[in-house]
């Protein structure tokens, strides 16, 4: 979830920062449960933390993730399948994403073939609710393409149709916004 969309905030919490707070508040449940967890970026930064059951290598790692780039671009697709001949036995993954990568559902589909897959999607207000804004200029976070819309029409959401996808898929999925609650809904799920 290292990406530049995820960085990317109208409110007082950015998609990066959520997904933060979200990666360390399931590692530690699993820890509890006796489950090692692990790590893998999907931006340019390329972090990979192996599973163990250490909570100061988690703790290592949720430092090492406070700091980010804002320009780096999403590569979930190519990460999925360097990880898959990695993961010998049932794996339990989590993605935590704003999923404006395209070519990630079929990718998440493929790793769903042979081990649990959660997609935990983070929306910020303004990708919903901009209708009755008037015109907008605006410039895609990872791809730097500059775009014209009116605010009573809402672009085309990706991430709606990857969540319809991932559903199909067997993929179960959680939408969270950043503006709202959600831990009775992280923990529902």
């Amino acid at each position: 979830y290292t990406s530049a969309s995820m960085t990317v905030g109208s409110g007082q919490t950015s998609k990066y920062a959520l997904a933060v707070q979200l990666a360390g508040a399931l590692a530690f449940a699993c820890l509890d449960r006796a489950s090692p967890v692990g790590l893998l970026g999907v931006g340019a930064s390329r972090i990979h933390v192996p599973p163990s059951l250490s909570r100061p290598r988690v703790l290592q790692w949720l430092e090492r993730l406070r700091t980010f780039r804002y320009d780096e671009g999403t590569r979930v697709a190519s990460r999925i399948h360097e990880l898959l001949p990695r993961l010998k036995t049932r794996t339990l993954l989590v993605l935590l994403s704003d999923l404006h990568d395209p070519e990630a559902v079929p990718s998440l589909q493929a790793l769903a073939q042979r081990h649990e897959v959660l997609a935990l999607q983070l929306q910020d207000p303004a990708e919903a609710r901009l209708r009755g804004a008037g015109f907008l200029r605006a410039r895609e976070a990872e791809t730097g393409r500059a775009f014209l819309m009116h605010g009573r029409k809402t672009p085309a959401d990706p991430g709606a149709a990857a969540a319809k996808a991932l559903r199909r898929g067997g993929i179960d999925h959680l939408l969270i916004e950043t503006d709202r609650p959600f831990s009775h809904k992280v923990r529902h799920f």
